[in-house]
């Protein structure tokens, strides 16, 4: 057996809000739709064709799932609002796991959102390329950087007052995480 270690960088991102976490919440749930469960068939059929052209036809990103952290903090008698998400799109991961399969290690993505004191909202997470940049192959960090303006978009929605939106982030300017190039 041999274990190797290696210290790496991440850049580490919180936003902000005034905005009640329950707003703020409900926002990204709304924003962000929950990964359809039928991909999850598609996968385990095998059925590759209909698979990536569901996947195309999605969203950019999609939460995959969520824990309630708050909770967990009953048995210490201090509940609090707190919830963390994995989001991302199985099109996306599969675009750098073929590369490099360490990748998976980061895909989907982890988000906190929690109440801070003052009854506002906060979101923290690490920004993907800083996590993806260890693997230094090119592919994965052209995906890796279309990840961070799409989530930090998605977010930063969330916290504005800003309408709805067409659920996809990617705008003229930057081409959706899912193309391929």
């Amino acid at each position: 057996m041999t274990t190797t270690t290696r210290t790496i960088q991440v850049e580490h991102v919180i936003i902000r809000s005034t905005k009640s976490f329950a707003d703020v919440r409900a926002k990204l749930e709304q924003s962000l739709p929950q990964l359809n469960p039928e991909i999850t068939s598609l996968i385990a059929s095998g059925d590759t064709r209909r698979l990536r052209d569901e996947l195309e036809a999605g969203p950019e990103l999609a939460i995959f799932l969520f824990r309630d952290h708050g909770s967990l903090l009953r048995i210490t008698g201090n509940a609090r609002k707190a919830v963390q998400y994995e989001i991302g799109n199985p099109l996306t991961a599969s675009r750098m796991t073929r590369q490099q399969l360490a990748a998976g290690l980061y895909a989907p993505l982890r988000v906190v959102l929690y109440e801070d004191q003052e009854g506002g909202s906060v979101f923290e997470y690490d920004r993907p390329s800083s996590l993806f940049g260890q693997f230094g192959d090119q592919q994965v960090n052209e995906v890796a950087h279309g990840l961070d303006v799409a989530l930090e978009r998605a977010l930063s929605h969330a916290t504005s007052s800003a309408g709805s939106y067409d659920g996809q982030f990617a705008s003229p300017a930057t081409p959706s995480i899912k193309g391929e190039h």
